[in-house]
C-alpha cells in the first residue's frame, strides 16, 4: 500500500533492544555448538512481544528494524573523538550481531543500515518521510537523542517502561521543547558518546539559557550579556566547540537510505522461514510459542553436539582444543631448542609458520622472527633481530640479547620449510613466503587458512585472521596495536620486548593450526576442495612471484605528467573563475555549492548534513549534461585533481628505489567472486575512459631491449552469458566474429548490420553490458542520456529478443533463495546471504546473485591461465607482470614477442578446458609496445 494519510510507521531502534538484551538477560549458549545466543534470545522474545502486541486498532501498518552499520560515522570525520570513550564490544556480544539482522528478516521485517550513518540518522529521514507524508510515526526507542524529532505526529515508546513520549515529556526531561533539544543537548555535551559541549553547564542551565535567549545562535551571539562571569566566558571561549557539538547532535534527516516508506509495509511473519531460523538457534520455548501463534507444527530440535553438522560457527564435530595460553609458548634463543622444534616438525609432518618483521611492504620489510606451531597449545617464537632499549626510539639499535643468530636459525629451518613432504600451513602464506624467498628460503607446499576460508566462506564473512578467530574458536587474539601503540609514536616489531613478542607471535602461529585443523575437513563437506586446490592455493606462489618481479614505472614520465596536469588545472582554475565572475576554492564543495545554487540558481540544488548544497559528480554531471559550463569545467578540474594526486603523484611514491618498480600486492580475497583486488597501489583502477587517464600508462614501461606485451580476452562475461543462458542467436555470432553489439543492435531495433549506426551500436553496446549487472531503466537512462521510460524499453525489448536471459536470470534467484550461494561453472560457491531479505537490499542481492556466476566464471578462467602460465613461459624471455581484470601484462625480450603471444594466447584460450567446455570461442587479443598505453 502507498504511506499516506492514516498510515502508522514503527521504527524499532535494533541495536537498543540488543544491547537491552544481552545486559539484562544471563549468559546463554547454543548446546550444540557453545554458540553465545542470549542477546538473539532476548532480542527475538522483544521483536515478537511487539508483533503480538501490535494487532489492535493502533497497530502498525508499516515497520521496520533500524541498526547502526558500524563504528565509523560522518560525525568521527567531524570529531575524531566522538564516541572515543566507548567500551569495546563484549566478546561473546560480536558472533550475535549478525544473527540479530538474520532474526529481523526471519520475523518478515524491514531490516535497515547504512554505511557511515548512525541508526538514529535514518530513523530522522524515515520520521520526516513519514511525517510529510501526513503519516504518524512511532519510534521504538527512549534514546534521548532521538527526542528532537517527537511532534507533529511523531512519539516515541519506550518498550521496557510501556511509556509513551510526547512533547510534555520531552518538555519534562529537558525543560525545552523537541525542537530546542538539539541546544540543549549542544551545550550540555554527552559524557556517553564524547560530545565536549560547555565545560560545567548542564542540562538545567542550558534550558535557563535557552529559554532566556531563544535559541543556541542567539545566546552565542548574545553571551557578552551574560551577567555571571564564568558562565559568560566559557559561552565565549568555546563557542567552537559548543557548535560542533551541535552539529555532533543533530540527526540527519536526509540519509541516502535506498528505501521507499512503501517497502516498509507490515507483513506477517511467515512460518516456513520464522521458524527453521528459531529451530536453528535452538529456542524450544520461544518456537513452540511462535509457532502456536502461526498455527503451524513447531520443528524438532536436535541440540547434540553432532546435530549441527558442518554448518555452525564451529562444526560440532571439530576437535575438542585445549584453552589457548600465551603464557604457555616457548621462546626458542638457541639451536638445540630449534632442533627439538625441528625434529617435532618432521615427526608431525605438519607445521604452522608465520612470520613477524618491521613492517607490511613485503618488499622491503626486515624479518624480526619466526613463529611455528606443531599442534594446538604447543607453539614457539624464535627471536631474530629485536633490539635492545625497545622503549627508547632513539636507544643504540643494537640487538637485544637472548636471540639466535638469524643466519643459523634460517639454515636450519630452509630444509623444513623447503621440503615437500612437509606441509606448511599459514595465514596469508603468500606474504609470509615472500618474506622468506628474501632471506633465500623458497617455501614448498603449503596450505593457506585465509584462502581455505575464502573457498568456504565467500560472501559470508571477512577471512582475516582475528575475525576468524573470533568467529570459529572464540577468542579474540592479543592485538597488534597493543604492542606497537597507533599514529605517531607506533614503533616496528623489532622495538617489542622479546617477553611481549612470544605471546603474541607464537599465538598466530597456534590459531593458524587451529583453523587449518577446522577448514581442512570442511572443504571436502562443503564439495569445495577442486576450487581450492586448483583456483586458489596454486595461484599463490604465482601472484608472489608477479609481485617480486614488479613492473618499470618511468618517474621522469609521471613527474612531467604531474606538471602538466596542475598547469592544466590552474588554466581551468582561471576558467571556472570567470564563469562564476569571482574567486573561489575549486575543491571546496561548500563553495562551490554556494556559487552554483545561491549565486548563479541553477536547479537541483539540496543541502545535506551540514547545511551545505550537495555537490556530488551526478550533480554536476546532470547540470553539464543541460548545458552549463561551469559544472563541466568543475568536473574536468576534479578529474585532473584526483589523476594527478591518486597517481603522477602517489605513484612515484611507490617506486621502490632498489628496483626502480612498483610492487603492487594481489588480494585474493578481496572480491566475492573470485575476481582479484591490487593494492598499495592499486593498478586495476588507473582510469582509461579519457585521454588523460590512458597517458598514465604511459609511465609503465618496458626495460631496455623489451616490450610491453598485453593480452586480453575479448567480450568474456557477455560469451559466459551467453553459454550460460543458452542464447544461441549470441552464441552464433560469437562463433561467426560478429561485431557483438551490432549484431544486439540488430536484433533488438530491426536495423539491416549495413545500416548501422554508431548512435544505435552504442546504445546496444550499453544494455549489452548493463544487463550483465543487472541494471535499471534509469541507470541506463542516466547512461545514454535518454528518457527513463524509453530506456526501460529498450531493457524489455531486450528481453523479449533474448529470452533466455531472463529465464538464467529467474533460475539464478531461485536457485540462490532455495540454496544460499550461487556457483561458477568451476563450482566456486559464492555464498548470498542477503537474498532472502525484504526492503532495499533485496534488488541489490538479486542483482549481485545474477552477475555473481558470469563474473566469477570469468574470474576463474584467467585464474586457471595464471596457473598455467609459469610452466609455458619457463622457456622464454618473458615474465607475467600484471593481472588487470580480463588482462594480463607481460615484460617481453624484442625477439621473442611472437612466440610468447603464441604461447599465451594458447593458455588463455583454452583455460576453461577440460573441466569446463563452452559452447562459444574464448578470444584473446594481443597488442604489444614500449610502454603499457602503446600495448594495450
Amino acid at each position: 500500500m502507498s504511506f499516506g494519510k492514516g498510515c502508522h510507521l514503527h521504527l524499532i531502534d535494533g541495536s537498543a533492544f540488543i544491547f537491552r538484551a544481552f545486559h539484562a538477560l544471563p549468559p546463554l549458549t547454543r548446546k550444540s555448538d557453545g554458540l553465545p545466543i542470549g542477546a538473539v534470545a532476548g532480542f527475538c522474545n522483544m521483536i515478537f512481544k511487539m508483533v503480538e502486541d501490535n494487532r489492535g486498532p493502533d497497530a502498525p501498518t508499516h515497520v521496520a528494524v533500524v541498526f547502526d552499520k558500524g563504528s565509523h560515522t560522518f560525525r568521527n570525520d567531524l570529531y575524531d573523538l566522538y564516541k572515543a570513550n566507548r567500551d569495546a564490544m563484549p566478546e561473546d556480544l560480536r558472533p550475535q550481531m549478525p544473527l540479530t539482522r538474520e532474526a529481523t528478516r526471519a520475523f518478515n521485517i524491514a531490516c535497515l543500515e547504512l554505511e557511515g550513518y548512525e541508526a538514529d540518522d535514518i530513523i530522522a529521514t524515515l520520521s520526516v518521510q513519514a511525517r510529510d507524508a501526513g503519516g504518524r510515526v512511532t519510534i521504538i526507542s527512549s534514546d534521548k537523542d532521538l527526542m528532537q524529532l517527537v511532534g507533529g505526529g511523531v512519539e516515541m515508546m519506550d518498550a521496557m517502561k510501556n511509556k509513551r513520549i510526547g512533547v510534555e515529556e520531552v518538555e519534562e526531561k529537558f525543560g525545552v521543547g523537541p525542537d530546542r533539544v538539539i541546544d540543549i543537548q549542544a551545550l550540555a555535551g554527552d559524557s556517553v558518546d564524547n560530545v565536549p559541549g560547555a565545560p560545567g553547564i548542564g542540562v538545567k542551565t542550558a534550558a535557563l539559557l535557552i529559554n532566556e535567549y531563544g535559541d543556541l545562535e542567539s545566546l552565542l551571539d548574545r553571551a557578552e550579556e551574560i551577567k555571571q562571569p564564568k558562565r559568560r566566558q566559557t559561552l565565549i571561549e568555546h563557542r567552537a566547540q559548543i557548535e560542533l557539538s551541535k552539529q555532533l547532535v543533530t540527526l540527519d534527516c536526509n540519509t541516502p537510505i535506498d528505501v521507499a516508506l512503501e517497502d516498509l509495509e507490515l507483513r506477517a511473519p511467515e512460518a516456513e522461514t520464522l521458524l527453521p531460523f528459531l529451530a536453528e538457534m535452538e529456542f524450544r520455548t520461544l518456537t513452540k510459542r511462535v509457532a502456536d501463534s502461526l498455527g503451524a507444527e513447531a520443528p524438532a530440535i536436535d541440540d547434540t553436539p553432532a546435530a549441527t553438522g558442518g554448518n555452525a560457527a564451529t562444526p560440532a564435530d571439530a576437535p575438542e582444543f585445549p584453552p589457548i595460553d600465551p603464557e604457555a609458548y616457548e621462546c626458542v634463543r638457541d639451536a638445540e631448542a630449534l632442533q627439538v622444534w625441528i625434529d617435532a616438525i618432521r615427526h608431525t609432518g605438519v607445521v604452522a609458520v608465520d612470520t613477524e618483521t618491521t613492517g607490511l611492504d613485503d618488499m622491503r620489510a626486515d624479518l624480526v622472527g619466526v613463529c611455528l606451531a606443531v599442534e594446538p597449545g604447543r607453539a614457539c617464537y624464535i627471536p631474530l633481530a629485536h633490539k635492545s632499549g625497545a622503549d627508547d626510539l632513539f636507544g643504540s639499535g643494537s640487538l637485544a640479547e637472548g636471540q639466535m643468530d638469524m643466519d643459523r636459525a634460517l639454515s636450519m629451518l630452509k630444509p623444513v620449510l623447503e621440503d615437500p613432504a612437509i606441509l606448511k600451513i599459514g595465514q596469508n602464506m603468500k606474504y609470509d613466503a615472500k618474506i622468506l624467498f628474501r632471506y633465500g628460503i623458497n617455501v614448498t607446499t603449503f596450505d593457506d587458512t585465509m584462502l581455505m576460508s575464502y573457498a568456504l566462506h565467500a560472501g559470508l564473512h571477512g577471512h582475516g585472521m582475528d575475525a576468524l578467530s573470533e568467529r570459529y574458536l572464540n577468542h579474540e587474539p592479543i592485538p597488534i596495536k597493543s604492542l606497537l601503540g597507533t599514529g605517531k609514536s607506533a614503533i616496528t616489531f623489532d622495538l617489542v620486548p622479546i617477553d611481549q613478542a612470544v605471546a603474541y607471535a607464537a599465538e598466530d602461529a597456534d590459531i593458524t593450526l587451529r583453523l587449518w585443523t577446522l577448514f581442512k575437513p570442511q572443504l571436502h563437506q562443503k564439495q569445495v576442495t577442486t576450487v581450492y586446490e586448483t583456483l586458489e592455493r596454486p595461484l599463490s606462489p604465482v601472484l608472489a612471484s608477479m609481485e617480486r618481479t614488479g613492473i618499470l614505472v618511468d618517474r621522469d614520465t609521471l613527474s612531467r605528467m604531474s606538471n602538466a596536469f596542475a598547469q592544466k588545472m590552474a588554466g581551468l582554475e582561471a576558467e571556472i573563475h570567470e564563469l562564476a565572475g569571482q574567486s573561489f576554492n575549486v575543491g571546496s564543495p561548500k563553495q562551490l555549492g554556494e556559487i552554483l545554487f545561491d549565486k548563479m540558481e541553477l536547479p537541483g540544488g539540496k543541502k545535506g548534513k551540514t547545511g551545505a548544497y550537495a555537490t556530488g559528480a551526478d550533480i554536476l554531471e546532470d547540470l553539464a549534461a543541460e548545458g552549463h559550463d561551469l559544472p563541466a569545467r568543475v568536473l574536468d578540474w576534479r578529474q585532473l585533481s584526483k589523476l594527478k594526486s591518486t597517481y603522477t603523484d602517489a605513484l612515484q611514491d611507490h617506486i621502490n628505489p632498489e628496483t626502480g618498480r612498483v610492487h603492487t600486492s594481489y588480494v585474493q580475497t578481496g572480491a566475492n567472486t573470485g575476481r582479484l583486488a591490487s593494492t598499495d597501489p592499486n593498478l586495476q583502477n588507473i582510469p582509461v575512459r579519457s585521454e588523460e587517464g590512458r597517458r598514465i600508462r604511459e609511465a609503465f614501461v618496458a626495460a631496455p631491449g623489451r616490450k610491453i606485451l598485453s593480452l586480453d580476452y575479448s567480450q568474456i562475461e557477455l560469451r559466459i552469458l551467453a553459454h550460460v543462458a543458452g542464447i544461441d542467436t549470441l552464441k552464433q555470432a560469437f562463433r561467426d566474429g560478429q561485431d557483438i553489439h551490432a549484431m544486439t543492435a540488430s536484433e533488438m531495433f530491426d536495423v539491416p548490420l549495413d545500416e548501422m549506426t554508431s548512435d544505435i551500436r552504442r546504445q546496444a553496446k550499453a544494455i549489452n553490458f548493463g544487463v550483465i549487472y543487472g541494471i535499471s531503466g534509469f541507470g541506463l537512462a542516466r547512461n545514454l542520456r535518454i528518457p527513463r521510460a524509453e530506456a526501460q524499453g529498450f531493457i524489455e525489448r531486450y528481453f523479449e529478443r533474448f529470452p533466455g536471459i531472463r529465464e538464467y536470470m529467474d533460475d539464478t534467484v531461485k536457485f540462490a533463495k532455495d540454496h544460499g550461494y550461487v556457483q561458477t561453472l568451476f563450482g566456486r560457491k559464492i555464498n548470498t546471504p542477503e537474498i532472502n531479505a525484504k526492503g532495499p537490499g533485496a534488488g541489490f542481492a538479486k542483482r549481485a546473485a545474477i552477475n555473481a556466476p558470469i563474473q566469477g566464471t570469468a574470474a576463474d578462467i584467467i585464474r586457471r591461465a595464471m596457473i598455467r602460465m609459469p610452466d609455458v613461459i619457463a622457456d622464454l624471455p618473458a615474465e607475467m607482470l600484471l593481472q588487470v581484470h580480463d588482462e594480463l601484462l607481460f615484460e617481453v625480450d624484442e625477439d621473442a614477442i611472437d612466440a610468447t603471444i603464441d604461447a599465451v594466447r594458447t593458455v588463455m584460450e583454452g583455460a576453461s578446458a577440460p573441466a569446463v567446455h563452452l559452447d562459444v570461442p574464448l578470444v584473446v587479443d594481443a597488442g604489444t609496445g614500449a610502454n603499457w598505453a602503446e600495448a594495450h
